[in-house]
């Protein structure tokens, strides 16, 4: 006999004992008596322990659906930008400098227009409206890693604040702002 047979039949035998456990319990719903036994001198009664196959047959119900929405916003530098603002400052030697001030400590999301690394922990965040922000990372996190931009999850406000948003470099870093200032012309 070979190995498998055994097996076999005792998967027959529990499948068959299924079936007819089956048909006695829908004749029991509809009233009608319980007619019979098994071949093999197997009464109508399944234990529960076998019962185990029609579990797994039945579908799982859900007990609890969860729908997660989230909007990351990547703000990344522009090149273009730049370069029309570089344009656009006169052509001789300037005597102007920029010296910070202070900002809130929230800007809204849909203000920021670009980035530029700029020293060994600042932002330079250009806004929509030619504003220059400049953001202080936290001391462990260097602003080189930003130099292809940055992601930020939008909060429920819309804006980005200091110590409470992270921003992830596209390198892969993740540090939050812990300053944020405007940079304001000064002339000598």
């Amino acid at each position: 006999m070979k190995p498998a047979a055994p097996l076999l039949a005792g998967l027959a035998l529990l499948s068959a004992l299924a079936v007819a456990d089956r048909a006695a319990h829908a004749e029991e719903q509809r009233g009608g008596p319980v007619v019979g036994s098994l071949p093999g001198g197997f009464e109508n009664v399944v234990d529960d322990r076998l019962r185990v196959l029609e579990r797994a047959a039945e579908p799982e119900k859900a007990q609890q659906v969860r729908i997660e929405r989230r909007v990351v916003i990547r703000i990344s530098p522009s090149r273009a930008t730049s370069a029309r603002l570089m344009a656009e400052l006169p052509r001789r030697s300037m005597r102007t400098r920029f010296q910070e001030a202070d900002h809130a400590d929230c800007l809204p999301l849909d203000q920021l227009m670009s980035v530029q690394p700029m020293g060994d922990n600042r932002l330079l965040l250009i806004t929509q409206d030619r504003h220059l922000l400049s953001a202080a990372l936290d001391r462990s996190c260097s602003a080189q890693a930003f130099y292809a931009g940055f992601y930020v999850e939008r909060s429920e406000d819309g804006r980005l604040c200091v110590n409470r948003d992270e921003l992830q470099s596209r390198a892969g870093d993740t540090c939050r702002i812990s300053n944020l200032s405007r940079l304001v012309a000064v002339r000598d």
